[in-house]
């Protein structure tokens, strides 16, 4: 069953669906929004169980794509165009895979459609080792996280989870902070988020593939799983960047994604 997800659109023109990756928010994405919203308009998605979208027990790529076009329904957006990082990349995928008939195209950021081995262990650890009810500030958090993470700027990532809990729900957590992603159910469907996009044939639209020239998500191996489930594919590649390539370099990023989806 889908869930409403929460949502900012700006900007004007043809709609452009953009979805963060596993632990983020819409927010991730702000710096891409703001360079391509003078042509599209941007809906910027919480997927389930993230930021602000309501929290469920099922957390599956066919279910977070139901989510999407749920919300392409409830907005009137008979087709649109869809840009994923990570997780995001692969409901985008999903969508594409499952529904082809309502994506113009999409664009992948580094992930591949494939099934990964397990990569956020020690995440998901640390995050699990913040005792909320002993914590009074965002420096508490952050001197546990580091015992299982070691970078600076993925526990800051991390930690925007982490926020102060209103007055009205005093008498629901131990502490003056809650998470707002639904860890749990992230924990227990991690192996789910792993796992490839499916769908019953390949999507035949324009795909294209960025990948951060440091990173490993995307390799030559994956090469023939793309082309079979995304034969129009294309795939550019940013120096100097990883992972989070959208971050590293914005600008060089939405060039790539503006001659895309102007083609």
């Amino acid at each position: 069953m889908s869930v409403e997800l929460n949502y900012r659109i700006t900007g004007d023109g043809p709609p452009l669906i953009l979805l963060h990756g596993l632990f983020g928010s819409q927010d991730n994405l702000g710096g891409i929004s703001r360079r391509l919203q003078d042509q599209w308009q941007i809906h910027a998605l919480d997927q389930r169980n993230h930021g602000s979208s309501p929290h469920t027990d099922t957390m599956d790529y066919p279910s977070m794509a139901d989510d999407v076009l749920a919300y392409m329904d409830a907005r009137g957006l008979d087709k649109a165009a869809i840009l994923g990082h990570s997780m995001g990349g692969k409901t985008a995928m999903q969508v594409a895979l499952q529904a082809p008939e309502r994506v113009e195209r999409i664009i992948v950021a580094d992930i591949a459609p494939v099934t990964y081995h397990p990569r956020h262990d020690a995440v998901l650890e640390g995050l699990n080792a913040v005792d909320l009810g002993a914590i009074r500030s965002r420096q508490d958090a952050d001197k546990v996280l580091a015992d299982y993470v070691e970078e600076p700027g993925v526990r800051q990532f991390l930690l925007k989870n982490l926020v102060r809990v209103a007055d009205d729900e005093r008498n629901d957590y131990p502490g003056p902070y809650r998470w707002r992603l639904n860890l749990p159910v992230i924990e227990q469907s991690y192996s789910k988020l792993a796992q490839a996009p499916e769908g019953d044939g390949p999507f035949e639209g324009p795909v294209l593939f960025i990948k951060g020239a440091d990173s490993a998500y995307i390799q030559e191996k994956h090469r023939d799983e793309i082309r079979r489930l995304f034969p129009n594919a294309d795939l550019r590649i940013i120096s100097g960047t990883g992972h989070w390539l959208h971050a590293e370099k914005p600008d060089s990023f939405a060039a790539l994604c503006r001659r895309f989806l102007a083609d």
